[in-house]
Formats: C-alpha cells, sequence, structure tokens
C-alpha cells in the first residue's frame, strides 16, 4: 500500500462526509428528522460543539483545545502514517489508520469553518451557505453537524432489569456522522485485529533484515 492510497480514502472519506452535512445544513432545520427505515435507522439533525457522538469539553476554551487538538493530531497522522508506509506495515492497519484519520479531519473541518460559511439553524430556519450577514461563529468555533441516528430499541424496560426497570430505554440513543463512523470502525478493527496488524509485522522484521544483510 503507498501513500496515494492513504490520501485517496482520506478524500473520499471527507467528501461523503462533507457532502452528507452540506446537504443536511442546508435542507433542514434542527431537530428535523427524516424516518429511512422504520424503528431502525433516521436522519436526525442536530450539532454538538464538542467530541464524537455529542460528548463535550470544558466550555469555550474546551472548544477551541479540542479544535487545535484535531489539527495537530491530523497533521502528525499524515506523518505517522508515511512512517508506517515506510516500515511495511499491513495493509489493513494502513486503512484503519486511514480511517481514523478521515475521520479526525472530517469533524476538525466542522470545527474551524463552519461557523465561518454558515449562518445559525434557529427554529425552523434552514441554514445557508456563506450568508451575507456572516457566520454564526469565528474561526475554530464551528459546531460539528450530526444526523445518523440508530434507536434500535425504544420502549420500557422490564420491570427485572437491575436499577432501570420501568424506566423508558433508547438504544442505540447517540446521533454521529460519516466522520465519528470512520474513526470508530478503525479503532475498533485495531483492537481486534492488533495481533494480526503488529505481530505479522514484527514476524517479517528479522526475516527482512537478515535479508538485506546478505
Amino acid at each position: 500500500m503507498k501513500y496515494r492510497h492513504v490520501v485517496l480514502i482520506v478524500v473520499l472519506i471527507l467528501v461523503i462526509d462533507q457532502a452528507l452535512k452540506c446537504w443536511i445544513k442546508t435542507h433542514m432545520f434542527m431537530q428535523q428528522e427524516f424516518v429511512i427505515i422504520p424503528n431502525w435507522f433516521r436522519i436526525h439533525f442536530i450539532e454538538n460543539e464538542g467530541m464524537a457522538y455529542g460528548l463535550k469539553f470544558g466550555g469555550d476554551f474546551g472548544k477551541i483545545l479540542l479544535t487545535t487538538f484535531r489539527l495537530v493530531a491530523v497533521v502528525a497522522g499524515f506523518v505517522y502514517m508515511k512512517k508506517l508506509i515506510r516500515e511495511k506495515y499491513s495493509t489493513g492497519l494502513l486503512i484503519c489508520g486511514s480511517l481514523i484519520l478521515a475521520g479526525a479531519a472530517g469533524n476538525l473541518i466542522d470545527s474551524m469553518f463552519y461557523g465561518l460559511i454558515f449562518n445559525d439553524s434557529i427554529g425552523y430556519e434552514v441554514a445557508r451557505f456563506l450568508p451575507s450577514g456572516g457566520g454564526y461563529g469565528s474561526f475554530l468555533h464551528g459546531r460539528v453537524v450530526d444526523m445518523l441516528y440508530f434507536p434500535i430499541y425504544e420502549g420500557y424496560l422490564p420491570s427485572w432489569v437491575p436499577f432501570k426497570g420501568g424506566d423508558y430505554f433508547v438504544f442505540f440513543r447517540p446521533v454521529f456522522n460519516v466522520a465519528d463512523a470512520a474513526i470508530s470502525v478503525g479503532v475498533i478493527s485495531i483492537l481486534l485485529f492488533q495481533k494480526r496488524f503488529f505481530g505479522r509485522h514484527s514476524e517479517t522484521q528479522p526475516g527482512e533484515v537478515k535479508q538485506q544483510a546478505i
């Protein structure tokens, strides 16, 4: 796998992620929802100022810190991917790394620029791209657009369930985006297949060194 393949994966994920976010932002008002598959999959428009899946971090200062950290992480990520390619790590690991890198870059774009290029989604008002009155925020203060919602189960839990018996329960509650999904798939895959990704690389290194010596 070559570096251009990493860039291609990142660009592909970014195009899908940003195209969907821009469409949602300019065609739906806040909290609007479309049912795609009844009782399973919905498009539900929300925004968040924090991390993946709507998590928040430290108010206004935390927002700047988080966005700056994302920027540094993305730049460092591209450099690290070059190192992994140079050291001939497995294709699976490189694909997972590309997914994580693409997801981080996708949410970084929202945080850096969406406050500048979109006006706010208030009430039933649909946001406009590059509004004449300016955007809803400043550089680094954009909000991340989320829309993918999979409430696989909604209802009241049986009374025999410990602690939560009789409570109304939704699974899976978080609303997320394509960038979040790319990060999750990349991280989970690395955790599941870490022995294959890293073990195979460590096993091939002595042979490569020996061959070079000969």
